[in-house]
């Protein structure tokens, strides 16, 4: 901690200059008060005399009152950090009556832009943006054959337009200039953003899909399986290695068919197509996995049963519960011929596709089944159970959890297909308490809830899971 010392304590250097002058002229005053007393002795005209030696101590005083004051009124020696005579240094004292600057108002911004892979380049860009009062939090580059994209977190003022900056950049030698709006997440630097992620995959298959958004941005992914749900093969593949086609890039997908990402907004770069790429040989080496959490729950009646993700393991055991549903149950839940509803379970119960949640009684029968299902940029929510197992609130509990993982995804809302004649989904619906939106279209009732608002029932505490 640094003394702040007042003006008036504080140790002034001595000048041995002024000693000198103030020394010489009192030995000049002496010689001549003494030069005088002696003439004034010995001639007759001794006031004439006395009237020079008058004049001669008037101008040394005059003399010495101007050197005095031309130097205590110069300016004080700049301090600044310069040590004083007892090694301190010394420190400017604050004027506590200049205003305090107020902070101002900030924005996060994403910006991507591409320069000439040229030296000075980069430096261009930094003076732009130091003019603006714009503060670099992270910057990336992602070299190019021509030129280099280079991707910045800024914290520009508030009241600076978008606009504005891109015409700056522009202006400064930047190409194909990218902005949007930032959060704080994206204060995360990206190797360790990059190995969270690769995490979340690694205990979860169901976690490519979205891991993929969250490192590549606003994209839409497609999930394309080799073989349709007749069992004919679709022809969709990729190479091991991938394909990148500037704003769209196709990865084998480990399961079998491919994984297509799109961003038509912003061509992807090489070094977005290799992080995407070990993401992807991740999940293939660590195989098919799913969290085996379960949590039970007691029914109104008295009854328990398990909730637990499901996934391809559990397909004979839906085949069978299927046997068990009645035909206006799997038509409501399938839209379609009763005889191809088990075509469709090799697709729902893969995670590659989405989430999926069984119920089991105590003995371990399946009951039933609600899927979260990645569908491009949307998601949809669906629910199959079981006729002797409805209108006991298993349909409203599964979809609660169902949109509460969709929450805890990212996701902005949810859809649910049904028809206007199955009231127990359209309550199951309207009991999440959020904002809904009801389109009709042929018969077909299509439900969206907005997820911006909290949902009224989310998942049980995590410790209160049985393992």
């Amino acid at each position: 901690m640094t003394d702040v010392t007042s003006a008036k304590s504080a140790r002034r250097p001595h000048h041995w200059r002024r000693d000198l002058i103030e020394l010489a002229a009192l030995f000049t005053a002496v010689a001549v008060a003494d030069a005088i007393a002696n003439l004034i002795g010995h001639q007759p005209d001794g006031p004439y005399l006395l009237v020079a030696s008058a004049l001669a101590l008037t101008a040394t005083a005059t003399f010495h009152t101007w050197w005095a004051r031309r130097h205590s009124h110069a300016p004080p020696p700049d301090t600044d950090g310069v040590p004083g005579v007892d090694g301190a240094a010394v420190q400017p004292v604050a004027d506590a009556s200049a205003p305090e600057a107020g902070a101002e108002e900030t924005t996060l911004w994403r910006m991507r832009t591409t320069v000439r892979d040229a030296p000075g380049s980069l430096a261009a860009l930094c003076i732009v943006l130091a003019r603006h009062e714009i503060d670099i939090l992270t910057l990336q580059t992602h070299p190019l054959a021509q030129g280099t994209v280079d991707e910045f977190l800024l914290r520009a003022p508030a009241t600076l337009p978008a606009q504005q900056l891109t015409r700056a950049i522009s202006a400064a030698g930047g190409s194909s200039t990218w902005i949007e709006r930032a959060d704080a997440h994206d204060l995360v630097d990206t190797p360790t953003r990059v190995l969270g992620l690769a995490t979340r995959t690694a205990l979860d298959a169901a976690e490519l899909p979205l891991a993929l958004r969250q490192l590549l941005g606003r994209c839409t992914i497609h999930s394309l399986p080799a073989v349709g749900i007749t069992g004919r093969a679709t022809g969709e593949t990729a190479p091991v290695e991938g394909v990148l086609e500037e704003t769209v890039m196709r990865l084998r997908d480990p399961s079998g068919g491919v994984i297509t990402v799109e961003r038509p907004y912003l061509p992807f770069t090489p070094t977005e197509f290799a992080r995407a790429r070990a993401l992807v040989e991740l999940d293939a080496r660590l195989g098919p996995r799913v969290p085996r959490s379960e949590h039970v729950l007691t029914l109104p009646e008295g009854n328990e049963i398990t909730v637990r993700r499901a996934d391809r393991s559990d397909l004979e055991a839906a085949r069978a519960m299927h046997d068990r549903c009645s035909e206006q149950t799997l038509r409501l839940r399938y839209h379609g011929p009763v005889r191809d509803a088990d075509r469709y379970l090799d697709h729902l119960l893969s995670p590659r596709f989405g989430r999926t949640l069984a119920v089991q009684t105590a003995s371990g029968r399946l009951v039933a089944l609600g899927h979260l299902l990645w569908d491009g940029d949307e998601t949809e929510v669906a629910l199959l159970v079981e006729d002797d197992w409805q209108r006991r609130g298993i349909g409203s509990e599964l979809l609660a959890r169902l949109v509460a993982l969709a929450v805890e995804a990212g996701c902005e809302s949810v859809y649910a297909v049904t028809q206007a004649s199955n009231t127990g989904m359209v309550a199951a619906m309207r009991a999440l308490s959020l904002p809904l939106d009801y389109q009709i279209e042929e018969g077909t009732l299509v439900i969206t809830a907005r997820l911006g608002a909290t949902p009224a029932r989310t998942l049980p505490p995590y410790e209160q899971a049985r393992h």
